[in-house]
């Protein structure tokens, strides 16, 4: 059974076709299932909370080591420390501790959600496929009329991605708000869905096709 593929142009800085490139279909032209674009969300999310929040249970609340009052004969309740948590000033009952939030989807899961994220671009008509990247120095100005001459300078938002490290484009693309450099071991479900374009060089794109293409076995 011959594995089905999508053709996409490549086009150069200024735009024009220079060629093709062809991906797996599965990698940006397969269903885009919902459920996984939110658990891969969700699992992002959670890995960057801080998990910092914390309140004073009674052992860590200073003070009430003597009994307020004696035990009886004084016809007050039974009391036998200011610092209970039925006190003003007192403890806290289950407060949050610092917890880490983090937990992972399968790696299959994980791959499939990427996959997923990029067929929603791709059905936008918002991945873009450049043949390469090359600035003449490393300027914000000259960032900014590379993504004029692709047309996305008055687009929201902008994720470029990259073979492999690029200091002069990542330090050209730092100061532009709404552009975003990323490498691409580090793409990820959250800046595709979180970027109106994504712009994808020839390299990269088959390195991610490569990277998420689905096994014969699983395919089977």
């Amino acid at each position: 059974m011959t594995e089905e593929t999508v053709s996409l142009p490549v086009l150069s800085q200024t735009r024009e076709r220079v060629g093709d490139v062809t991906v797996p279909a599965a990698v940006v032209a397969g269903p885009v299932r919902e459920h996984l674009l939110h658990e891969a969300v969700r699992s992002q999310l959670a890995a960057r909370r801080a998990g910092t929040a914390a309140t004073k249970t009674r052992g860590f609340v200073s003070g009430g080591g003597k009994k307020p009052w004696r035990q009886k004969g004084t016809g007050r309740a039974r009391a036998g420390s200011i610092r209970s948590p039925l006190w003003a000033g007192g403890a806290t009952i289950f407060g949050p501790q610092p917890r880490d939030y983090t937990y992972r989807m399968p790696k299959s899961a994980r791959q499939a959600a990427l996959r997923a994220a990029l067929a929603a671009r791709h059905a936008a008509g918002k991945l873009l496929v450049v043949d390469g990247l090359s600035l003449a120095a490393p300027k914000t100005r000259h960032m900014v009329e590379c993504l004029a001459g692709l047309g996305l300078d008055e687009a929201p938002s902008v994720l470029v991605v990259l073979p492999e490290a690029d200091s002069a484009i990542e330090r050209a693309a730092r100061n532009l708000p709404g552009v975003k450099v990323l490498r691409v071991a580090g793409l990820n479900v959250h800046d595709v869905l979180g970027h109106a374009e994504i712009v994808f060089t020839r390299a990269a794109l088959e390195q991610i096709a490569s990277r998420l293409a689905p096994s014969k076995s699983s395919a089977s």
